[in-house]
């Protein structure tokens, strides 16, 4: 037998026989429930059989038999009666388990979140995502017809969300295009590193998401629950359908804040910030200004993350503000990365490492942290031995910088557009997915090896818009992405290693080196960051602008 264990009350299984219930019994569970008819198959042992050799084991045994393909709601109603009164743990089975997982998801329908219970079915080897529509519905056969059909839906109103969108009505202005976002402020995420360092306002880096969406575009303020590609249909919450005939999906990733213990309820306080959040921010560079000794951490979770270069920039200008103010010998730094190297573009290193020497960053390569002790100032790391196990090792601190792990968002983990590490899939050229022809992706959701930086989606979008555009039948000739990503790396303040690679690592520099030499700090690349990229973020690349950023066609 192999049993599935869906919750601390009930596993499913496949078929099992009337020898197999002794061992059931002894394995602590208290009852048998019997989703497979009698007769379904001709070695199949009837329910009376299950039920006599369940009492003679002690545990209570109920027949709620589903047709293959045909769970009714008053199938789903039934079995969450049974799991009410049965004793449990339960055993649910039927030929496969899957009818029994599906009654499971069903009845679970308004107690739990879908994707935890597709995440759950999943994890058990059962795929629930057809029947995501009822499990939104409440449990029920939906009859809910399409609240509105476009010929492009957008997921996500993030800087690739809306790119794309101008860059598609840059091409075509009449194209019908939807943008599912349900947040009210947009942000210029780059800008939050300068926050941090005080070279920047907060207020520079956020807008109302009314004034930065393109005119013309329908803006659907929800937020998207599951995907229906064969249906081509995103559903919204409350298991609304929007439907489409290209679909785009960059919603962005989720900073899993609650993935180390401790960090969410401390965060803002006890000397523990992150760049990562645009209301902490501000508080890393007040932290800076006030730490006159101590110590100070900076951490760095496992790849992939939204620019990993991030938390080293947080480093570097927190270090430079402490040796102008001539504090820094009084400071021990020190870098906690879940990598072994310090950037994964070896051309950057030797000029990084000149700013490691020379503020003098302890680097503790293979440390993940793992729990926070905010009033005890305490932080714990998970690191490598050398015997191949893993060992705790406890540091204290005066502030800490805490990056926090980083996943696709759950509704995309668990839907059928998912690649095995719950990334959209798709092809790394194209960003077409590899199975849904018409479903593209890009910015930080997309399974591509590149970099997850705002850059990085400001030379997809243009892409993606040209793809697009010939799935509709509206353009010829593919667009080609080649990888690229960039890292304004800033090392001190008024200077910046400006990392511009593709896939592979590939370096991808945009000027000649007498302009910006990328592989040393730079005025100029400082003077890119603070001065040009920002106005070029606004009115260039949300405006559908594409300079330099104009994609190669094929075909």
């Amino acid at each position: 037998m192999d049993v599935k264990r869906l919750d601390e009350g009930l596993s499913v299984t496949a078929q099992i026989r009337p020898e197999d219930v002794p061992a059931l019994a002894a394995a602590g569970f208290r009852s048998i429930i019997v989703n497979r008819p009698d007769g379904e198959g001709a070695d199949q042992p009837s329910f009376a059989e299950i039920a006599a050799a369940a009492a003679a084991s002690g545990l209570e045994a109920r027949y709620l038999p589903v047709t293959p393909g045909k769970v009714r709601d008053e199938d789903a109603a039934d079995f969450a009666a049974a799991m009410a009164a049965l004793p449990k743990p339960a055993l649910a089975f039927c030929r496969t388990g899957t009818r029994s997982t599906t009654l499971w998801a069903l009845s679970e329908a308004g107690k739990r979140p879908l994707p935890e219970i597709l995440a759950t079915a999943r994890a058990a080897g059962y795929d629930m995502s057809g029947i995501a529509r009822r499990v939104l519905a409440g449990g029920k056969v939906s009859t809910a017809g399409a609240v509105a059909s476009h010929d492009v839906v957008i997921v996500g109103g993030g800087s690739a969300g809306i790119a794309v969108a101008s860059s598609l009505l840059a091409r075509r202005p009449d194209l019908d295009i939807a943008i599912i976002e349900p947040a009210d402020i947009h942000y210029y995420q780059p800008g939050w590193t300068l926050v941090g360092a005080g070279v920047f306002d907060p207020l520079v880096t956020r807008r109302d998401m009314a004034r930065v969406l393109p005119r013309g575009v329908h803006w659907i303020k929800a937020a998207v629950a599951a995907f229906e590609p064969e249906e081509n249909a995103v559903l919204l919450e409350g298991c609304r359908p929007v439907t489409y005939r290209q679909l785009v999906v960059c919603p962005g990733l989720k900073l899993d804040w609650n993935g180390i213990a401790g960090l969410a309820e401390t965060l803002g306080q006890n000397g523990v910030t992150s760049n990562y959040r645009y209301d902490l921010a501000p508080y890393t560079w007040q932290l800076v200004q006030e730490l006159k000794r101590g110590k100070a951490l900076f951490t760095q979770p496992p790849m992939p993350i939204k620019c990993a270069g991030a938390p080293q920039k947080a480093m570097y200008l927190s270090c430079d503000h402490w040796r102008r103010s001539g504090r820094l010998k009084d400071i021990d730094v020190g870098l906690h990365t879940a990598g072994a190297v310090l950037f994964g573009v070896p051309d950057y290193v030797p000029a990084l490492m000149e700013y490691v020497e020379r503020y003098g960053i302890a680097l503790n390569f293979g440390e993940t942290l793992v729990s926070v002790d905010g009033p005890g100032r305490l932080a714990r790391f998970r690191r490598a031995t050398a015997d191949g196990g893993t060992e705790i090792v406890e540091r204290g601190f005066d502030m800490l910088h805490a990056v926090p792990p980083q996943t696709a968002p759950d509704f995309v983990r668990v839907s059928p557009l998912a690649d095995a590490a719950g990334w959209v899939a798709a092809d790394p050229a194209s960003l077409r997915h590899p199975k849904y022809a018409n479903v593209s992706t890009l910015g930080d959701a997309a399974g591509t090896a590149n970099a997850k930086t705002a850059a990085a989606a400001r030379k997809q979008a243009p892409v993606v818009a040209q793809n697009v555009l010939v799935g509709l039948g509206l353009a010829k000739g593919d667009a080609v992405y080649d990888g690229y990503g960039s890292c304004p790396l800033t090392v001190e303040k008024g200077k910046i290693v400006l990392a511009e690679f593709g896939y592979g690592g590939k370096l991808a520099p945009s000027f000649p080196t007498w302009l910006i030499d990328g592989t040393r700090p730079t005025r100029a690349a400082w003077w890119l960051k603070e001065r040009i990229l920002p106005p070029m973020y606004w009115q260039g690349m949300l405006k559908g602008r594409e300079w330099m950023a104009k994609p190669e066609i094929t075909g």
